[in-house]
């Protein structure tokens, strides 16, 4: 069979790196689910092995581009919340935070693909380096290998969550293709995108660890709208920062979302507020795609001028509020503060 390292890279126990500064709520979440990552990352490793030689080497690059884990962390951590106690080979949780990285994953390598991305955390993506047919196909199979697991877990609870979640990321991704290039893009349907693309699989990470640890309705509720808001939170951040950061901060190239000519918060904001001038520009360079090289620091300049990464970053803070709220439902813990504190930093990526 092929082999790919049996060492889950920078997110294991042995050779996680310090948190950088700003991380340290990842860092808290990460101590109280410690034991129960490493053996997702295990099962993760197992799981991507395969005789098809491609197969492996593909996943092994995916798996020293590193990543935070963060999918899994919530799943992991949302179960231990609930008071699921695991059992002597990991538990269901450890297999289901395996079936969540699987489907984030994939949708990892096809977005990078339809994106034409050529840098994914900082590293080249596995479209450039494998090319666009090999990195389509294997994300076919980790789909495969993430529905592997979930009837393994054996729950038509989770079976549905999860397979819920899947066929709605690829909802958001068409509805993204959709809205592309066109700045008539109602904000609400903006969101729509960002719930269905980012912030279901969010929601179905959370809300799984509810099911394994046989909870009631109100408290799967209340992780599934924390995951939502959570994953919200996220993407915004995300697409602030696209115009916002560095390329070594952000690890993919800076502008990626104008040059594509996504819709996105800070886009539709700086169009809104703009004069004639400034939405003939936007028009131009999002709707049409004619762009020079000057087009994107006019852009930053734009948004600078109207405020619309600050915009966007509070509408990312006013989610982030929404979810920690959310876990009022459970009572005080180490696991609940952490799991809140996450949703501060989430906001801090972009300030």
């Amino acid at each position: 069979m092929g082999v790919i390292a049996t060492h889950p890279g920078p997110e294991s126990s042995a050779g996680r790196q310090d948190a950088r500064p700003g991380e340290d709520a990842l860092g808290a979440l990460l101590a109280l689910v410690d034991g129960d990552l490493d053996a997702t990352n295990r099962a993760i490793v197992a799981r991507m092995d395969s005789p098809v030689a491609l197969i492996p080497q593909l996943a092994a690059h995916l798996v020293a581009a590193g990543g935070k884990r963060l999918r899994p962390m919530l799943t992991l951590a949302c179960a231990r919340l609930c008071g699921y106690p695991g059992t002597a080979d990991g538990g269901r949780h450890v297999h289901l935070a395996a079936c969540v990285e699987f489907i984030h994953t994939a949708t990892l390598l096809h977005d990078d693909v339809v994106d034409e991305s050529r840098l994914r955390r900082g590293l080249a993506s596995a479209n450039a380096v494998f090319g666009n047919k090999a990195s389509v196909l294997v994300g076919d199979f980790l789909f495969a290998r993430a529905f592997q697991l979930m009837v393994e877990d054996g729950s038509l609870r989770v079976l549905a969550i999860l397979s819920q979640a899947a066929a709605t990321i690829a909802e958001g991704e068409v509805l993204q293709l959709a809205t592309q290039n066109d700045l008539s893009t109602p904000e609400e349907r903006y969101l729509e995108v960002i719930r269905g693309k980012t912030a279901a699989l969010f929601a179905a990470a959370c809300q799984v660890g509810a099911v394994v640890a046989a909870r009631p309705a109100a408290e799967e509720a209340a992780l599934a709208a924390f995951g939502m808001d959570l994953g919200i939170a996220f993407q915004l951040v995300d697409d602030a920062l696209d115009y916002a950061a560095d390329q070594a901060r952000l690890g993919k190239t800076v502008g990626d979302d104008f040059r594509e000519g996504k819709i996105t918060l800070p886009v539709l904001r700086a169009y809104d507020a703009g004069d004639a001038a400034e939405r003939e520009f936007w028009r131009r360079t999002i709707e049409t795609g004619e762009q020079n090289e000057a087009d994107l620091e006019t852009a930053l300049a734009l948004m600078a001028r109207h405020g619309a990464i600050a915009a966007t970053l509070d509408r990312a803070a006013h989610y982030a509020e929404a979810a920690a709220s959310a876990l009022a439902i459970f009572p005080d813990s180490k696991l609940r503060r952490a799991l809140a504190e996450v949703c501060t930093y989430t906001v801090r990526r972009g300030r």
